[in-house]
């Protein structure tokens, strides 16, 4: 057993309630905040780790927490970085109840089976390679049996209203505004003496302002804390309209099919993809955008459009009948993977839309494969890229890539639009902090790069709060909540990551130096120039 879990929970002394960040702490993935009382334990949030490779490994290592004395488990919303380790949690002792809303739960039973099924395919890959090694098996981190008691233990609940977990610890949920299903969650604790009560509330992920299909976040004023994300804490998107992102997304796609090539938009599988089939259809139906086809190539993302039909009542500013929402004749949702091989014969006037967002796994490496070398095609990012993933390589310019081992040169048209962001600018996330105050005791900043929360910190403090009341936790740092302060206890007996890493591993100075490499090597007149070249590496190797 690690060995802070051989630890006290909390001093004997009174009821005191615990928060520790277990993730999304100076990263924007791995969402998973502890909350413990002398009564209680819970998470919120129980979310994967993506990025460079040492940041992904820590999906491998134990979690920072016993699971099996884990009492509640309340998710945000469905994206993976909330909610892809839920199967490892239950594999590695939980069997409490899971709250979410209803859309998310229904989003979850494909999105956690398809996790589990990666899960399984990546561990006997690399079984394959281990056997040859002459090194043992490892195992999946979970299987799909795990996504399926993940699924049973789910306990649907309704927005704005109180849902009691246990004595003395009440829930409710508020939109959030981000994606299906997304909410804030406030839980009301009570206090020694059973007079009063600690509220918190966790904001989850933050929608825009102008944002498909949903209305803008929402939740009370009041609380001793806040635990608000900061994704894009440093950054404001221009200002638009949804009619003004439409007119951005065609004018793109119409100048990427000028160009002779096809026009590949790696997309998340979950809301993202809706988003942009939504907009394609209405710029086919208005004539803005030419004939041509279509390709949805994610078995998920096409699961999870179902979903979207199912619960397509609730969704605001659709403008296509709900019986052809998603449906428009030149669409292709692509299931098989013999269907998705077959789009390598679209040379031209294709628009392919394909998992994952960050291009980091998934088909969307096979359609980068085909197109990325090609000066016709056209790559259009329309989200966010974390640190060592390819999706960043990519759009910080690199002249090269290495894809399923191969080198690729970059001759395609690069090209991002900001303003299919699922998360809330800068402006707009210091606005819904305003508009919850006054904050007692802390607000946290989590669920963002340093530079981010930083940023957003400055401008709360120019707009009137404390300073000394925003807190920017670290990896596994641990908070004793108390009204009116919130004193910090330490970092984690065992540290899970140097934080160094976050942004940057050894990996990726690997992966970017042999691309340098491949690069200068081609640079070179003739072979002479070359051995020379690699003479001096391997000078520099021996020395």
């Amino acid at each position: 057993m690690p060995c802070w879990l051989s630890q006290p929970l909390l001093p004997e002394r009174l009821v005191m309630t615990q928060l520790t960040f277990c993730g999304a702490a100076g990263t924007v993935t791995g969402s998973c905040s502890l909350i413990r009382t002398n009564e209680v334990e819970l998470l919120v949030d129980c979310g994967m780790f993506q990025g460079n490779r040492s940041v992904a490994e820590l999906n491998e290592k134990p979690f920072p927490f016993d699971a099996g004395k884990i009492e509640y488990l309340l998710l945000t919303h469905a994206h993976v970085d909330h909610s892809g380790l839920v199967p490892k949690l239950v594999k590695e002792g939980f069997s409490g109840a899971i709250y979410c809303t209803q859309p998310t739960a229904d989003l979850l039973e494909f999105m956690l089976a398809d996790s589990a099924s990666i899960q399984e395919s990546n561990a006997e890959r690399r079984n394959r390679w281990r056997r040859r090694k002459g090194q043992p098996p490892i195992e999946p981190s979970y299987r799909v049996e795990h996504a399926k008691k993940a699924m049973s233990l789910m306990r649907p609940i309704e927005l704005e209203t109180w849902q009691e977990l246990s004595k003395g610890v009440h829930l409710r949920a508020w939109n959030a505004g981000h994606m299906l299903g997304s909410a804030s969650l406030e839980l009301k604790l009570d206090q020694p003496g059973g007079d009063r009560h600690l509220r918190i509330l966790f904001s989850g992920d933050l929608g825009p302002e102008q944002k498909a299909f949903h209305p803008e976040p929402d939740a009370p004023e009041g609380y001793d804390y806040i635990v608000c994300e900061s994704t894009y804490g440093n950054r404001e998107r221009d200002d638009y309209t949804l009619e003004g992102r439409r007119k951005a997304l065609a004018d793109e796609l119409i100048t990427g099919l000028k160009a002779g090539g096809n026009v590949v938009i790696p997309s998340f599988a979950v809301e993202r993809s809706q988003e942009l089939l939504h907009d394609i259809g209405v710029l086919l139906r208005s004539g803005e955008l030419p004939p041509c086809k279509v390709f949805l190539d994610s078995p998920l993302a096409k699961k999870v459009t179902e979903v979207f039909i199912k619960h397509s009542a609730a969704l605001q500013d659709i403008e296509v009948d709900e019986q052809e929402l998603f449906r428009h004749p030149n669409f292709r949702l692509v299931q098989s993977v013999d269907e998705s091989k077959a789009i390598q014969a679209e040379k031209s006037g294709a628009i392919i839309i394909s998992a994952s967002g960050m291009c980091d796994a998934g088909r969307i490496q096979h359609h980068l494969k085909d197109n990325i070398w090609r000066p016709e095609s056209t790559v259009l990012f329309v989200g966010y890229q974390a640190p060592g993933t390819l999706g960043h390589v990519i759009t910080r310019g690199s002249k090269s890539v290495r894809i399923h081992g191969r080198h690729f040169k970059v001759k395609a048209r690069i090209r991002r639009i900001g303003n299919y962001s699922a998360h809330a600018d800068q402006g707009e996330l210091a606005d819904w902090v305003m508009e919850r105050a006054p904050v007692v005791s802390g607000l946290f900043l989590n669920h963002g790069e340093d530079k981010g929360r930083k940023a957003l910190r400055d401008v709360l403090v120019e707009r009137g709060m404390a300073a000394e009341k925003i807190l920017l936790p670290r990896f596994d740092e641990t908070f004793e909540l108390v009204a009116g302060t919130a004193q910090s206890k330490g970092r984690a007996a065992v540290e899970r990551i140097d934080e160094a890493t976050l942004e940057a591993d050894w990996h990726s100075d690997y992966a970017a130096l042999i691309l340098d490499l491949a690069d200068a090597l081609e640079a070179q007149d003739d072979g002479q120039g070359r051995r020379e070249l690699l003479g001096r590496l391997r000078g520099v190797l021996e020395g």
